[in-house]
């Protein structure tokens, strides 16, 4: 089965050396986000003889108020970035003045990547699913992914209406909200996630190779088989970085 996971923080796994091994042995396609500029580098030059990991850049929203000196950084950056994330909105339980400064920083990185084109972007939307979604707007030169998306059926509509992927992971396979926007996603906007080491599989930190059981879980909520499921999501992730 190939496997792919567009939303793994590697930066942040307790044993970063094992980890890339273990991904490299295994064969899985991996973007490795990060939650501020000041990483990517970092991240870019550990990976720098892998085949199958890739940096992303990126400005976590919850950072976005202590570390708005960084958006210079970020648009620096951009250029040479083809993967953007994580990066977002998030309005849960946040002040009116934390939240404003994540709008200017995600408004300032979607313009900056929308003059570059061409970028894969992984975005955080915690209860700023609508704002997310009309930030982005409909038909941007690039392609956006909402991860770990937990809002509305309504939202979701409209997000796929313009255009938006959706990264699943193995945590939301097994929430009742979670099976549900599973159920109403199209199998052409699905791709994989792991979100590790934030999630687990019974004792097991979340990793790439979590990929296979999120691929069942996904098969078993839309009554199809694995196979056809595999098949599909591994077309979209090569549709998304060709």
């Amino acid at each position: 089965m190939n496997l792919h996971d567009t939303h793994f923080h590697l930066d942040l796994c307790s044993d970063i050396t094992k980890m890339v091994a273990q991904i490299e042995r295994e064969k899985i396609y991996t973007i490795a986000v990060t939650n501020l500029p000041d990483l990517f580098h970092h991240t870019k030059n550990f990976i720098r003889n892998t085949k199958y990991i890739r940096p992303s850049l990126g400005f976590h929203p919850e950072l976005a108020a202590s570390h708005i000196g960084q958006l210079g950084k970020f648009i620096a950056l951009a250029r040479e970035a083809k993967y953007i994330g994580e990066i977002g909105l998030d309005n849960f339980k946040k002040q009116s003045d934390d939240y404003q400064s994540q709008k200017k920083i995600f408004q300032a990185i979607l313009e900056c990547c929308a003059i570059h084109g061409g970028k894969v972007l992984s975005i955080h939307s915690r209860r700023a699913e609508a704002e997310v979604i009309a930030m982005v707007g409909k038909n941007y030169p690039g392609s956006p992914i909402l991860h770990w998306y937990s809002g509305s059926i309504k939202n979701l509509e409209q997000a796929l209406d313009n255009g938006f992927l959706f990264s699943i992971n193995y945590a939301m396979t097994q929430s009742t909200n979670g099976k549900s926007i599973v159920k109403a996603l199209p199998l052409a906007h699905i791709l994989l996630e792991s979100d590790g080491p934030f999630t687990r599989l019974g004792d097991e930190e979340g990793w790439p190779g979590h990929a296979k059981a999120v691929v069942e879980q996904i098969a078993s909520i839309k009554g199809l088989s694995v196979s056809e499921v595999s098949t599909n999501l591994i077309i979209n992730f090569k549709k998304l970085v060709s």
